[in-house]
């Protein structure tokens, strides 16, 4: 897995614990979990295949989730290699950028605190607390790592109509991620997402784990005025934060067309 605690069948394990009915594992541009993963043993769970695609909107980096597609389609399997490539790239331009700033080199480390998965600006922060540079991970991204920070570098060249195409060719959704976390004014963020919907993008994030009803319905609106599908997740990374907690988050709003009404 790209960014969560939990191998594979653990999440699953959990997922069956906390009562959640309908699961999909979104990593970042990865399908490793799916990977000799036996879904079968978990019949009371529908298991539904995902991943989360980076790309960009101008300057912004940005997500695209696509869900329910053909696992092993040739042609997203092959993109997704390309992206996975461009993060291992993004990674070692994220160590020489530190470097410069005059931090120790940090790829060893990274390295083995990625243990084997793909290296995301995570491992970095986690690097820098380690080391004593930052005293949290959420300082790390405040100072460098984090949107519009010097170390926040883009991740290949793959555009925002280039995923939606993988996905789409492989029979599956797609779905703007999280669109509240990309620090957007409310106009901005109208744009970004007519933007996705002109280039065939179908849903909308409205729920992304506890979030205030303030946002979600007015994520909900903007979701209804463009007349997209709207989906929801927890963002669950790792057992123990409520936030972000299996099945734990509010409902979609009733004027909402959830994204599974397609399937």
């Amino acid at each position: 897995m790209s960014d969560g605690q939990l191998a594979p069948a653990e999440l699953l394990e959990h997922a069956v614990a906390a009562d959640v009915k309908t699961l999909s594992i979104t990593d970042h541009d990865t399908l490793d979990a799916y990977e000799g993963l036996n879904s079968n043993a978990f019949s009371e769970l529908t298991l539904v295949p995902g991943v989360e695609l980076s790309t960009h909107w101008g300057k912004i980096g940005i997500h695209v989730v696509g869900l329910n597609f053909r696992l092993h389609d040739d042609a997203i399997c092959t993109a997704i290699k390309a992206q996975q490539q461009a993060r291992d790239e993004r990674a070692q331009r994220i160590a020489e950028k530190l470097i410069r700033l005059g931090f120790d080199d940090p790829m060893a480390r990274v390295r083995e605190i990625a243990d084997g998965a793909q290296i995301g600006r995570p491992h970095f922060a986690q690097f820098l607390v380690e080391t004593g540079k930052m005293k949290s991970t959420a300082q790390a991204f405040k100072k460098l790592l984090g949107a519009g920070k010097s170390c926040d570098i883009r991740i290949g060249t793959s555009t925002l109509a280039d995923v939606i195409e993988w996905v789409r060719g492989a029979g599956g959704t797609t779905v703007l991620a999280h669109p509240a976390k990309y620090g957007l004014t409310h106009t901005k963020l109208r744009a970004l997402v007519k933007a996705f919907q002109e280039v065939g993008g179908d849903a909308l994030e409205v729920v992304s784990g506890r979030q205030p009803d303030t946002l979600t319905a007015e994520l909900a609106a903007l979701c209804t005025a463009e007349r997209l599908l709207a989906s929801c997740g927890s963002d669950f990374h790792a057992p123990g934060h409520p936030w972000s907690a299996l099945g734990n988050f509010p409902a979609l709003p009733e004027d909402c067309t959830p994204v599974w009404d397609r399937w």
